[in-house]
């Protein structure tokens, strides 16, 4: 029998529903009940008038730095529209919390052409890998659900039985279903680093955050309009936070704010707040860090002071040789960096100018403007740290902050301001609760740094933190959700890793990205559509984003959840201790325990009532609770949001209570202080055994640079590779995902 009449799908009748974009889409009942999935019904005309229907808020799910409200009006089963947030009017203390085109093309996304339909297995594959070297190439072949998860499962048996535990290595960390199913089947080997925060990833230890690379240093949106100059220093939130950070920005233009705008591109945020452009050559920002701190120290003087003394000695250590760490050695001060009293080699304006590209003369501009205004932001995005040899740049950065004292103060702030908190930093205002699901601990211990994965598969080691080297023998790749292959460093290098040595990989996903066409067995999951719902946390500090079920899973789609359970069985591990309660329960639980802080900025309360009756129409267990919002009204509008003021007691300013009083408010530093000489990046650096870190931020000339583009940089003779390429996160795309949706590619 052909797939054909299997399926009973021709291409003519598979291109009418491909046409048909959104026509699989179920109108859910009310509590995510599902209705029966209809008939694939025809496109609504474009001539049509408005069709009439049940506007639903439902996800939009990727990882892109912004939490929209997203909408689908759905009439007679299909998706016929979308929109944004409307719940409120809007406006600069109350804002819509407003979708880009990426979340406005979401049915695209779910519907599309390209969505997995069922189980798949490489047509060359056997046991054992089979003809490995097709892995990229092969043919796929139509399998069953049982056979999909039968293949899997005993490929786990069998690789581990061989080879141990640690020869599966399950991308992403901990955390989802599946590796909770692994876990408890015998461990697995795990993953760290980031393609994210770059060196703010391990670097905020010397301001204390060791494990806070996301509490980014920056106050909230209502104090950013008391700042008379903003400088954006790799920063683009127009296109890499989307949702209201912009609009944010834009309330402090209009407050009187200047900007000013350190980036290759001149970016869609810069022209929005006409904002004052140097175009830094990419990479170099630690080098143009430097010299504008040398022009501060030769421009500084009692008549015209552009470098608060007063803030470094109070709130720092290691500036100059008087307030060194104890038992450090006093010459390896960062002044004397500057200077170059003990090198020779001062990192004056001029000296950063050949590396970066802006004039010495604009480098003392740049001096003069954030050294001699009052109330300064300088907000960096991710991006500058996103290099070999970032975390220089991350401390010279924050020391440029501690120099001008633009810390912690109405208006003055410094840090990394992007992604849900770009524009509006501080403590979440309303919280989701947990899904109650246990924890499952991992038994194996070891870790792939993501900067060593190509390493780990092609020459059977890698650097385990605070260890060495490591033998490894990954003989088995599970991807659970992500898409290692493509966002980790050299793919091309990656695939002959893939299509070498190890013995089998199997990829759950929902569309055909690298890590799948790379696979021996690919399963379809479901997308955020065809769940149960979610509550989509991390939003901004103010809203909370509900998503509900929209349809049914599509074709023989399952959820995460759900495979992760037949997996479990198969593996002879008992799902129900891992997953004692329903999906549907699971839903509840996060609304269940969902949080508010109250108006005196302090106490906790729930945030939804929620009644017996809503507990037994869901058919959950709960508590009955009364909170600010009804649970149908929450899943109504979409979204509950915080309605703020300007003088309300939501108001954030990073580091306050440290800088108004450092010996009653210590950072959780060595010495209590901010550390312009930190130690504690030493030791870090030498556990994971890479480059060898200073304490200060010394310039180090990274690998594969801008300088490293030239045969003789001091006499500029470019040579075999001359150009330095960068990659923007532009509105088509978000990371690895939506590539695929035509909208977004027109």
């Amino acid at each position: 029998m052909s797939d054909r009449q299997k399926t009973g799908v021709t291409r003519r009748s598979f291109l009418k529903w491909t046409s048909a974009a959104s026509a699989m889409a179920a109108l859910p009942l009310s509590r995510q009940l599902h209705a029966a999935t209809p008939a694939p019904a025809q496109a609504t005309s474009a001539a049509a008038p408005a069709a009439k229907g049940q506007w639903k808020p439902v996800a939009c799910w990727h990882n892109c730095g912004g939490r929209c409200v997203n909408k689908a009006l759905v009439a007679d089963g299909v998706v016929v529209r979308q929109k944004t947030d409307d719940v409120v009017a809007d406006s600069p203390d109350f804002p819509q919390q407003r979708g880009c085109l990426r979340g406005r093309s979401q049915r695209k996304q779910v519907f599309g052409a390209d969505r997995l339909k069922y189980p798949m297995k490489r047509k060359n594959w056997a046991p054992g890998g089979g003809d490995k070297t097709l892995r990229g190439r092969d043919q796929w072949v139509r399998i069953s659900w049982d056979e999909a998860l039968d293949i899997v499962a005993s490929e786990t048996k069998r690789i581990t039985g061989q080879y141990g535990n640690e020869s599966l290595w399950v991308t992403g960390g901990n955390g989802t279903d599946f590796q909770s199913v692994f876990s408890a089947a015998g461990g697995f080997t795990g993953d760290w680093g980031t393609t994210s925060w770059g060196a703010w990833f391990e670097t905020p230890a010397h301001l204390g955050l060791l494990e806070g690379f996301y509490t980014f240093g920056t106050n909230d949106r209502f104090d950013m309009r008391n700042s008379q100059l903003i400088v954006m220093w790799g920063a683009n939130p127009a296109w890499s936070s989307p949702g209201s950070p912009t609009y944010n920005y834009y309330q402090a233009k209009k407050a009187g704010a200047r900007f000013i705008s350190i980036d290759p591109s001149y970016t869609a945020t810069a022209e929005l707040m006409d904002a004052d452009w140097y175009p830094i050559n990419p990479g170099t920002d630690h080098a143009l860090a430097l010299g504008i701190m040398h022009a501060l120290l030769e421009m500084d003087s009692p008549e015209n002071p552009l470098i608060d003394w007063e803030f470094l000695r109070r709130c720092t250590v290691g500036f100059d040789e008087s307030n060194m760490p104890a038992g450090a050695d006093p010459k390896k001060n960062f002044k004397d960096y500057l200077l170059g009293t003990y090198t020779g080699k001062p990192t004056t304006p001029e000296w950063a100018a050949d590396i970066c590209g802006i004039s010495a003369s604009e480098i003392r501009s740049l001096a003069r403007q954030i050294g001699g205004t009052q109330r300064v932001a300088l907000l960096t995005g991710w991006a500058p740290a996103r290099i070999h040899n970032g975390e220089g740049w991350v401390q010279a950065f924050s020391t440029l902050g501690f120099m001008t004292g633009h810390m912690g103060r109405p208006g003055r702030m410094t840090g990394a301001c992007c992604h849900y908190a770009a524009g509006n930093n501080g403590t979440r205002l309303v919280m989701a609760g947990a899904n109650g699901l246990p924890a499952v601990k991992n038994p194996v211990t070891l870790k792939i740094n993501h900067n060593e994965l190509n390493r780990a598969l092609l020459e059977k080691k890698f650097r385990q933190r605070g260890v060495g080297d490591v033998d490894a023998n990954i003989q088995m790749i599970f991807h659970p959700f992500n898409a290692t292959l493509q966002t980790r460093a050299n793919i091309m290098q990656g695939i002959e890793a893939y299509r070498s040595g190890v013995e089998f990989i199997a990829t759950a996903a929902y569309v055909p990205h690298t890590c799948a066409k790379y696979s021996d067995v690919i399963l379809p999951v479901t997308t955020e559509w065809e769940r149960e719902g979610t509550i989509l946390n991390p939003s901004n500090r103010e809203v909370i984003i509900a998503a509900v079920n929209v349809t049914q899973p599509l074709y023989e789609a399952k959820s995460d959840q759900w495979i992760a359970k037949e997996l479990g069985k198969r593996l002879g591990v008992n799902v129900d201790e891992i997953f004692p309660i329903s999906e549907k329960q699971q839903f509840f639980n996060k609304l269940n325990g969902a949080t508010i802080i109250a108006e005196d900025g302090v106490t906790k309360a729930p945030l939804f009532t929620i009644t017996q009756a809503d507990i037994d129409e869901w058919q959950v267990t709960g508590t009955p609770q009364e909170g600010r919002i009804t649970l149908n009204e929450f899943l109504t509008k979409g979204k509950y949001q915080v309605e703020r003021t300007p003088d309300d007691n939501y108001g954030y300013i990073a580091y306050e209570d440290f800088i108004r009083d450092p010996a009653a408010n210590p950072r959780p530093t060595p010495s209590g202080k901010f550390e312009i000489y930190c130690e504690t990046l030493v030791e870090k650096a030498k556990e994971c055994g890479w480059t060898e870190l200073p304490p200060i931020a010394e310039y180090i000339p990274s690998a594969s640079g801008y300088e490293a583009s030239f045969k003789d940089f001091s006499k500029k003779e470019k040579g075999d590779y001359p150009f330095q390429v960068y990659n923007p996160h532009y509105l088509r795309r978000s990371h690895s995902t939506l590539d695929n949706v035509p909208w977004l590619r027109e």
